[in-house]
């Protein structure tokens, strides 16, 4: 089994100085083998010296450090090393280039892992843009994929920013016409997760006057086709729920997951 968790860590928002110590012990409880990170500070602080240094973790991320202009990443860490990684922007339309799909090959001991992390596109009104992002995700994946009979499925971790019943998850996870033939994924959550698993919630002290709290928007997928049991989720939960020295970490709570191997 292997233990892979996403979690948006809220960057230099809010209380940021108070949610470090309590960032950084939850992922040291936590103990996960992989970990997607949304909204890493790159900067002051910096998180992914952190990540290295502290909890021992080999890290790449996305935006790299020659092309972060906003002390904002997305980041893949593990407890293996990583042999190859990289990272391309995704559609924004209008907007400035800012969102990112990052990529990494693990040395794990149950042999080359591949996973994705990626933070869409918000607003509510921006499925269609969720959905071109997807589409950009999906070809990299088809491309980039081994024999899907014999390899280990892709990973992908993520915050969304959709729910699971939006036309933009509806189509990553087969309930929909799939962004790229052959390929779908399977949510962790949807498949043994108990309850709704918000990650987004109004028990959150951070989540005040929000115009849609209670969403589940963070997940952990893992690609179809594949190789029975590789890659199924056996177990899932949430994390960063509970304060850590009276500090809640972040306005997102996390999505860890066990998966088969």
């Amino acid at each position: 089994m292997i233990r892979v968790a996403t979690w948006n860590l809220w960057c230099r928002h809010g209380n940021w100085e108070e949610r470090q110590p309590a960032i950084f012990e939850t992922l040291r409880r936590l103990d996960a083998d992989i970990v997607g990170l949304q909204e890493v500070s790159t900067r002051e602080p910096d998180q992914v010296a952190q990540l290295r240094e502290d909890l021992g973790y080999h890290v790449a991320c996305s935006p790299d450090e020659e092309n972060d202009r906003w002390g904002i990443a997305n980041v893949l860490a593990t407890r293996w090393p990583i042999t190859n990684h990289g990272w391309s922007y995704l559609d924004v339309g209008d907007m400035p280039p800012h969102r990112t799909v990052l990529w990494v090959t693990v040395d794990s001991p149950v042999g080359e892992l591949t996973v994705y992390c990626t933070h869409l596109s918000h607003g509510f009104d921006n499925s269609a843009l969720r959905q071109r992002q997807l589409a950009q995700i999906c070809e990299l994946i088809v491309d980039q994929r081994s024999d899907p009979k014999e390899s280990f499925p892709p990973i992908l971790l993520g915050d969304l920013n959709a729910v699971p019943e939006s036309d933009e998850i509806r189509r990553l996870t087969g309930l929909g016409p799939a962004y790229v033939p052959g390929l779908v994924a399977t949510d962790s959550w949807a498949q043994c997760g108990a309850g709704a698993g918000e990650t987004y919630s109004d028990d959150n002290p951070y989540v005040v006057d929000s115009a849609w709290p209670n969403r589940r928007l963070d997940y952990v997928l893992t690609g179809w086709p594949r190789p029975r049991p590789q890659g199924n989720p056996v177990s899932v939960e949430r994390f960063g729920i509970e304060p850590v020295n009276g500090v809640v970490a972040s306005d997102h709570y996390g999505v860890v997951a066990t998966i088969a191997v």
